[in-house]
């Protein structure tokens, strides 16, 4: 039987799984996954809030914890870093493997200082050391305040993953913050070739807010919106590749490259189909390429190894894509007002996440204790 995560492999897109649990670490799920070629593995606070306290699986280490004096904060830490650090070595042999290329886990800085250039860069270095591991990405949001960050952070050789990407014009400033890293980390000697990122440009999200507005306009009797449903995410994502492939084959790249730089790899996020109505791997099946990453969630990598097909199929139907793009213009729908509003929708869902994550450590920590 074709498995089309090796299929994808072949045509040069690494599949990791959008999701990390204490249980499929120590069960050997983990490993399972690992075996059928997943390569890498991506964090959020929304995940680790569903994770820590959407089981039993913690319980053991939270009393522990609490009756060793530790605070909320601190127990959240010790358990998130626990969790990134087993993974992280479950995918040392594909790092080595690949030298370098995948075997990647992901971990977010505090969402509450998406807005926040300096305690981000500081936060994202203290994780980083923290973890001492190589195939460490930090997550940084494509905030305004992020973009020097995500600069920062790659010039000093940290792994970065740029992460709630939704528009075209952030996605251009998210490559030229790793391209000016780059050049200052090759100003001080450093190692180009020992620094990897992604920038996750996030899919479903923006499909679920143009259909919105879409559908407000066939309810008003207009005919031409109809086409256009389900058609945003998917255009989006196949004009960045083309930017991508613009930048990283630029005449300004080349240089760092002869140095050992490594491209920035796109990475497609939010890949879980929203809507009922459209196909389950949706954001899995147009969107592979050479260089890519894309990063599912258990019911869609589950989906895509039951009944996906893995062709090259991102630089597939551009013109369309485009024309789409256009349409949607047409029809007095702001992709600019869109990907601004999901962008701070997005911070605020981790933050709402990670501050509900907390609150209920605190709260599970004193059942536990008077058990």
């Amino acid at each position: 039987m074709t498995n089309p995560v090796r299929e994808a492999q072949r045509i040069g897109q690494s599949i990791w799984l959008d999701y990390i649990r204490r249980d499929i670490l120590n069960s050997g799920e983990f490993q399972r996954l690992i075996k059928l070629g997943v390569s890498g593995v991506t964090s959020n606070p929304t995940i680790f809030e569903k994770a820590i306290t959407g089981s039993n699986n913690y319980d053991k280490a939270l009393l522990a914890m609490a009756q060793a004096g530790k605070s909320t904060e601190e127990t959240y830490e010790a358990l998130v870093i626990e969790d990134v650090r087993a993974a992280a070595d479950m995918l040392r042999s594909t790092y080595n493997h690949t030298a370098g290329a995948d075997g990647y886990v992901s971990l977010e800085v505090n969402p509450l200082l998406a807005y926040d250039t300096d305690s981000t860069i500081a936060e994202a270095r203290r994780l980083f050391t923290t973890l001492r591991r190589p195939n460490i990405m930090i997550k940084v949001p494509a905030t305004p305040e992020g973009i020097p960050a995500i600069k920062q952070l790659i010039g000093e050789g940290i792994n970065v993953n740029a992460t709630l990407i939704f528009s075209l014009d952030i996605y251009k400033q998210v490559r030229e913050a790793y391209i000016a890293g780059l050049e200052e980390l090759a100003r001080t000697d450093g190692d180009l070739s020992r620094v990897a990122s992604v920038a996750s440009f996030f899919i479903s999200r923006i499909d679920t807010a143009v259909d919105t507005l879409l559908e407000e306009r066939i309810q008003k009797g207009q005919k031409q919106p109809k086409s256009l449903l389900g058609k945003a995410a998917v255009a989006s994502a196949k004009l960045a590749y083309q930017a991508f492939k613009t930048t990283f084959s630029s005449k300004h790249f080349a240089s760092l490259k002869a140095k050992g730089a490594r491209v920035q790899r796109p990475l497609w996020a939010s890949t879980s189909t929203k809507n009922p109505a459209y196909s389950d791997v949706l954001y899995v099946e147009p969107l592979i390429g050479p260089d890519t990453v894309n990063t599912m969630p258990p019911t869609t990598l589950t989906a895509f190894l039951e009944h996906g097909r893995a062709e090259a199929t991102l630089e597939r139907d551009v013109p369309e894509a485009e024309q789409a793009l256009e349409a949607i213009a047409k029809a007095g729908i702001s992709m600019e007002q869109v990907t601004a509003k999901l962008l701070a929708d997005g911070v605020k869902a981790f933050i709402d996440s990670f501050e509900k994550l907390l609150a209920n450590i605190k709260e599970k920590r004193a059942l536990l204790l008077a058990q």
